[in-house]
């Protein structure tokens, strides 16, 4: 039983086209379906429905999804949800376009998270049969191959690391903790496989995005992605840089709804054996800009 990975991102937008131009042509998703406003899009290398839906209408996150192990999973997922204190709801096959039966649980930090294990499969482009690295057709924009990670931001970061530790089964890979004795917790990056992260959380506005981040291969792949969005007057919040928290390599930048995107590249492995890495607030502008060290304020600030 557990999660497996962060399944898809529901943000609005408030132009449905000219975002669509974005992570269509830009990022280089595929656009898989379109139903009542919304926009359904995946990545190269993901083989479920959609790991993307653009809503028209504001701007800001809708909700996460997460996929987990099995369909049977989900009872206990609920029992442990119910115990919590958190609301829970049962969601059914086409709630969500090409997604089967789910919990829908509305998390201590007042972001709305979807669990399901039944999801349509349309495969990647390369194929499972002797495939090629990458499709032979070629890649438009950046080409990224799948959906990595989401950052948002709670009121009460040590609830939500609860949360997710005892109901979902995550465990934090980092922590950034201040106050006079480094007693209080600012902010958890948690992972439920082996990566440095599949969700992370900083203490700030209830309900609030950050950014939710696309995985590339290298080093390269980012600075070609910087040259696209140079190419494209794609807005660059920072990047490329080194983070020291999760020793990613990094670029931020927006959709033209103000979203924050990231590419993401490198990091570390982590697992069940893994021990947490602890930054103190002092060194905040080193761990998130390893590079330059220093930190634009409004980075922090700065959500929908």
């Amino acid at each position: 039983m557990g999660v497996i990975r962060l399944g898809y991102v529901h943000v609005r937008v408030t132009d449905l086209e000219g975002s669509a131009e974005h992570y269509r042509n830009t990022l280089g998703m595929d656009q898989v379906a379109a139903h009542d406003g919304r926009l359904y899009l995946k990545s190269w290398d993901e083989h479920d429905h959609h790991s993307v839906v653009l809503e028209e209408g504001g701007v800001g996150l809708v909700k996460l999804g997460y996929k987990v192990a099995a369909s049977a999973d989900l009872d206990e997922f609920e029992r442990r949800a119910t115990s919590f204190g958190v609301r829970v709801e049962r969601m059914s096959k086409g709630d969500n376009t090409g997604v089967g039966d789910g919990l829908r649980l509305t998390l201590p930090s007042a972001h709305v998270l979807e669990l399901y294990s039944d999801v349509e499969y349309l495969g990647n482009a390369t194929g499972i049969w002797n495939p090629d690295p990458w499709p032979r057709e070629g890649l438009r924009g950046i080409g990224v191959p799948r959906l990595d990670h989401t950052l948002i931001t709670t009121e009460d970061p040590v609830l939500l690391e609860r949360f997710f530790s005892e109901v979902l089964g995550f465990r934090a890979a980092e922590r950034l903790v201040g106050g006079p004795r480094n007693e209080e917790l600012v902010g958890s990056w948690m992972f439920c496989g082996e990566q440095p992260h599949d969700i992370a959380f900083v203490k700030g506005e209830q309900g609030k995005l950050h950014h939710f981040a696309y995985h590339v291969d290298d080093w390269s792949s980012l600075l070609r992605a910087g040259d696209i969005f140079s190419m494209r007057d794609v807005p660059i919040d920072f990047g490329p840089a080194r983070h020291g928290i999760t020793r990613g390599e990094t670029i931020y930048f927006f959709d033209p709804s103000g979203n924050r995107n990231e590419v993401f590249a490198g990091g570390y492995r982590t697992g069940a054996d893994f021990r947490t890495i602890t930054w103190t607030l002092d060194k905040a502008a080193q761990g998130i800009n390893y590079t330059h060290r220093e930190l634009d304020p409004d980075f922090l600030n700065v959500v929908t």
